[in-house]
């Protein structure tokens, strides 16, 4: 039996477990996925020590560990070594190799709209592992003008954004710009805005949230809103998009499509997909009418 599990802090809600458990069920594949959570940063380097000497054969890296796991890992292949950021980690008898599939998985959900984006603004929120992935998805697959950057600390962005060889594509913007004019008219001249923060995640303090506030007034057709978060399915967020007529991507498609690659990596199998897609639906249709209080 092989062990697969998730790196992060805080993350039982994660519908991880659930798509790849039915994914190994139904080819029949003994192994079996599950939650490591770890309580801080400093304690990364002892957790992988510890799988190296437990066989555990390999991790998905989530919030806020994307980066952190990279020092402690032997290799990296070039999509991570391009960002710094690992979200799939494979224990080859000891052997650590750091990948990241966020970067295509991200993109795999956009791929319609391609010839809408090219040589246009777009605009991410976050400054994490996971904005820089988009980031780099963008610029692989779509060749936007820019990338307009939001986050509410500017240090953070450019620790972010340090060694990586495209930074001359990000404009760094401040959270508070969007209380301003020009901050607002920046976010409705983008033809995609992603969140890639947390905001907005069921089980938070800020599930109700929006990144956007009034989003309605700066939200509008011929617009691309994509929300990283999957759980909900429909965050403040996209509610906000849909209502002001811009067409929306649920984080539950990204979720999908990295979960995929990042099984091909272990297993060289592919996932089965429509038996991942119907086990996680009911399982969101069954979250949705449990009672509440």
């Amino acid at each position: 039996m092989k062990v697969f599990g998730l790196i992060g802090r805080n993350v039982d809600y994660s519908w991880s477990p659930l798509i790849h458990n039915t994914a190994f069920e139904t080819l029949g594949l003994p192994c079996i996925y599950t939650i490591f959570n770890i309580a801080g940063p400093e304690l990364v380097g002892e957790a992988l020590r510890g799988a190296r000497a437990l066989g555990i054969a390999g991790f998905n890296v989530t919030i806020p560990y994307k980066k952190s796991v990279v020092p402690f890992l032997d290799e990296l292949a070039p999509e991570a070594s391009a960002i710094r950021a690992v979200n799939t980690i494979v224990n080859e008898n000891g052997k650590l190799s750091g990948h990241n599939t966020d970067i295509a998985g991200f993109a795999a959900p956009l791929m319609p709209w391609a010839e809408r984006i090219r040589g246009r603004r777009v605009c991410i929120f976050g400054n994490g592992g996971a904005a820089l992935a988009a980031v780099e998805a963008f610029r692989l697959n779509f060749r936007p003008s820019s990338v307009l950057l939001f986050a509410r600390d500017l240090r953070r962005v450019d620790e972010m954004l340090d060694g990586y060889e495209h930074r001359d594509l990000v404009t760094p913007c401040l959270t508070a710009d969007l209380e301003m004019p020009i901050g607002g008219q920046q976010l409705q001249e983008c033809s995609v805005i992603v969140n890639a923060t947390p905001i907005g995640t069921a089980g938070r303090a800020d599930a109700a949230r929006s990144i956007v506030p009034d989003g309605r007034e700066l939200f509008h057709r011929g617009q691309i809103v994509y929300d990283m978060v999957y759980n909900p399915l429909e965050t403040q967020l996209l509610a906000d998009a849909r209502a002001a007529g811009a067409e929306t991507v649920s984080g539950i498609e990204m979720l999908i499509a990295q979960a995929a690659r990042s099984f091909f990596i272990w297993t060289g199998r592919e996932m089965p997909f429509d038996d991942v897609r119907g086990a996680l639906m009911r399982e969101i249709d069954r979250n949705a009418t449990l009672p509440r209080g």
